[in-house]
């Protein structure tokens, strides 16, 4: 069975930097390309960044970009995602997904065949 687990979320103030991570299990992790999104309260769902399988190419979305840097170490089975220079528009659930393939990033959820459980970050003074 794939487990998906998102950590590192939490409180965050205005400019503030915070690390994302979500561990697999169940699944030869290096074999998948992975991307992360977002549904902040009362909103759809975001997708916010992905990465191929061997980390040579990621992709973000418009509202993070040169923000928000994504990378994985195959080698734990883990994914991440640094987010800097947050505002209030990053409030939200943040989720890890996993793709079908090593080349083809996810970015809508019908491109991911399974998810984390979430983790939530908040920002505010």
């Amino acid at each position: 069975e794939v487990q998906l687990v998102e950590s590192g979320g939490g409180l965050v103030q205005p400019g503030g930097s915070l690390r994302l991570s979500c561990g697999a299990s169940g699944v030869i992790f290096k074999l998948y390309a992975m991307s992360w999104f977002r549904q902040a309260p009362g909103k759809g769902l975001e997708w916010v960044s992905g990465i191929t399988a061997s980390g040579s190419r990621t992709a973000y979305g418009d509202s993070v970009k040169d923000r928000f840097t994504i990378t994985r170490d195959n080698t734990k089975d883990t994914l991440y995602l640094h987010l800097n220079s947050v505002t209030s528009e990053d409030t939200a659930m943040y989720y890890c997904a996993r793709g079908r393939s090593a080349g083809i990033i996810p970015r809508m959820t019908s491109q991911a065949d399974s998810w984390g459980q979430g983790t939530q970050v908040t920002v505010s003074s």
